[in-house]
């Protein structure tokens, strides 16, 4: 691993889980694919693995708040409703969890995609990570036309710590809902 890194894995979503979990997500893509008068797609989400030297490895990752971990959250928001974040069921929460592999890394399309070697940048999205707006999961923010997801907090992440996200591409047949949001949210400031 190079002294500084950033490294965008996609991951299928649901993968690692139930077949029951996996049939739920393909049939909630079906109804999203017929509103939209679009085929279906494979759903992905994004995962951020990031190096600094004298830090380490470590990923950062977005999780329901149950979950927990050794550390406090970096940031948290509420999930489905404004307010239901006041129990932990309904909060979302970001982490950064040492380690050099991410969970579900087997299962990742393709290779990671190198976003930078550049140390300061990999600063600033470690030190933009608590600033991540806390928009309702699941719910379209103002002025955009998706979601509040995973794959934005870390579109959010990259694009307002100044990393080119032009090249970064969803898997073919793939959409990641939710990606463009954090990107056009960045973009104003927001």
């Amino acid at each position: 691993m190079t002294e500084c890194s950033a490294d965008l894995y996609w991951m299928p979503v649901g993968a690692g889980t139930s077949g029951f979990q996996q049939a739920s997500l393909r049939f909630w893509e079906s109804i999203e694919a017929a509103r939209a008068h679009r085929p279906r797609a494979r759903l992905f989400h994004s995962a951020l693995k990031l190096s600094l030297a004298g830090e380490g490895a470590f990923t950062l990752e977005l999780t329901p708040a149950f979950v927990g971990g050794p550390l406090p959250p970096l940031a948290t928001g509420p999930v489905g409703i404004r307010g239901a974040d006041r129990i932990r069921l309904f909060r979302y929460q970001l982490r950064r969890v040492p380690g050099e592999t991410l969970p579900d890394e087997e299962w990742a399309e393709g290779e990671p995609i190198h976003l930078t070697g550049d140390c300061d940048a990999v600063r600033r999205i470690v030190a933009l990570a608590p600033s991540t707006p806390p928009h309702v999961w699941g719910r379209r923010v103002r002025g955009t036309k998706e979601m509040w997801t995973s794959d934005s907090v870390i579109s959010w992440l990259l694009r307002s710590a100044g990393i080119d996200l032009s090249k970064v591409a969803i898997p073919p047949g793939g959409r990641a809902p939710g990606w463009s949001a954090g990107i056009a949210l960045a973009a104003t400031g927001r």
